[in-house]
């Protein structure tokens, strides 16, 4: 796709990832349609960029939100892209969790995301071609301790994008699951950050996410994953699984630790 004839809903606009990718897509001349509950940093972009910006405030998760959304896109003019990148994480041990934060993080990384895809894929369908990009993580591949309920929305959000991907199969609908690995982001609390330092794991730049983001669009790949050696553990824990439990069998000293430790 033609990054400046991309028409984009957003959703996660304001979090680390989105705000990065909004900018690169106005630098190629995209026009978006920017969907938050907390509106007023979008708001600041709209006047920036006057004719190439809208903003919905919108809490997806409600069916009057979707509404809201849907009828933005309709006043917008209609859209070929919608790119569901709102979400949250939280860092712990599932035991530490309650049930209404278990329940809040599937209800908008999954639950709402569905929907307003949902909603939305008739005006993308009625486009010559049009796109939905899923913004997942290395974590919807390879469950790792600590992140079990984030793990489990994102396992879900890779499988509905490989399936309304062989759904959509005979129309002008591309499907893209693109998947960061560790971020340096808000949404990473400080002792996840510290964790990732112990452990050695590198976090991407959201610019450069949004960057290989926008390469995978121009393509229309159907799935990217970002990070070595991430990608190499994606593959082997879908062929030896075994091998990497192992491997996380000897970290999990150094998870339980930080995430017994108070952000």
């Amino acid at each position: 796709m033609k990054l400046n004839e991309c028409r984009a809903v957003i959703t996660g606009a304001s979090g680390g990832i989105g705000q990065a990718l909004v900018a690169a897509l106005l630098e190629e001349g995209a026009q978006l349609l920017l969907v938050g509950r907390q509106t007023d940093a979008l708001q600041m972009l709209a006047n920036a960029h006057t004719s190439k910006v809208q903003v919905v405030q919108a809490d997806i998760r409600e069916r009057s939100g979707r509404e809201a959304v849907v009828a933005a896109a309709q006043r917008f003019g209609g859209i070929n892209t919608l790119i569901n990148a709102a979400g949250v994480n939280h860092f712990g041990l599932l035991e530490q969790h309650d049930e209404t934060a278990i329940a809040d993080l599937i209800g908008l990384n999954v639950t709402a995301t569905l929907q307003l895809t949902h909603r939305l894929l008739p005006m993308l369908r009625q486009q010559g071609r049009a796109l939905v990009v899923n913004l997942g993580s290395t974590f919807g591949s390879i469950g790792y301790p600590g992140f079990s309920a984030y793990c489990a929305s994102k396992f879900a959000l890779r499988g509905f994008s490989e399936a309304l991907r062989r759904e959509l199969a005979d129309t002008q609908v591309k499907v893209l699951y693109f998947a960061p690995r560790a971020t340096q982001t808000s949404m990473n609390a400080a002792n996840v950050v510290a964790m990732n330092d112990e452990l050695n794991v590198a976090m991407d730049d959201p610019h450069s996410v949004a960057l290989q983001l926008l390469a995978a669009i121009r393509r229309e790949e159907e799935e990217r994953y970002l990070g070595w050696p991430e990608k190499l553990f994606v593959r082997l824990n879908s062929l030896l699984p075994r091998v990497v439990d192992q491997a996380l069998r000897k970290q999990l000293p150094i998870i339980q630790r930080f995430a017994r430790s108070k952000p």
